[in-house]
């Protein structure tokens, strides 16, 4: 999940899974997978940005998992 703001200021979470596309218009317009439009106060280089990051960090948790789970770092 992200974190955007709504053009009234209204923080929420986003489900990066269900970015379909990001426009510059030149408000920040997200579409989704369901068509459904949000527009954002973030530009869309930060809307990239967050999504990196967030699947970055999933990745990372994943490893760090996998590596647990089989006792230690490899050689």
């Amino acid at each position: 999940m992200v974190q955007l703001t709504r053009l009234n200021q209204e923080i929420f979470l986003l489900n990066s899974d269900l970015i379909e596309q990001v426009d510059i218009t030149p408000d920040t317009v997200i579409t989704l997978t369901n068509s459904h439009k949000l527009l954002v106060l973030e530009s869309a280089d930060e809307v990239v940005r967050f999504v990196k990051q967030f699947r970055q960090s999933i990745y990372q948790d994943s490893a760090l998992k996998e590596l647990g789970q089989t006792g230690g770092a490899r050689r």
